[in-house]
């Protein structure tokens, strides 16, 4: 069903630029993952952002790996090019010496203001190398 769906949206994906459309995302109420997943593959689907919602905060709110690299991770298994994964994770390691929510945060009172600016400005960074990775 996903890949049919996936066909569907695909044309739409890119009408506005990933990042752009990612930080809107973030800003209207998705989390981090279900941004850039969303952003980047233009599926809307509730079963999917559902499954997208367990990762956000670093997977369960844990703080570890952030969810904007598992969004682009999903996004690119669900686009066939999940190889393409390690250099996701390459590029969004050297723009952010870090991969780890905690690591990421570490300047910021959780939840705060100064926080979420940062992620969506992460969230938006990590669309667009994903959009990036797809072309």
């Amino acid at each position: 069903m996903l890949a049919r769906i996936f066909r569907i949206k695909r044309a739409e994906a890119f009408d506005e630029s990933a990042a752009e459309k990612a930080g809107r995302l973030f800003a209207g109420g998705k989390n981090c993952t279900q941004a850039v997943l969303q952003a980047t593959t233009g599926i809307d689907d509730p079963q999917l952002m559902a499954v997208a919602e367990a990762f956000g905060g670093g997977i369960g709110g844990s703080k570890c790996l952030c969810g904007a690299i598992s969004g682009g991770v999903m996004a690119l298994g669900l686009r066939g090019e999940g190889k393409k994964s390690a250099a996701l994770v390459a590029a969004f390691k050297e723009r952010n010496r870090a991969t780890c929510c905690s690591a990421l945060s570490r300047d910021f009172k959780w939840k705060s203001r100064e926080h979420l600016t940062n992620c969506r400005r992460i969230t938006e960074e990590t669309a667009g190398i994903v959009a990036g990775l797809l072309i």
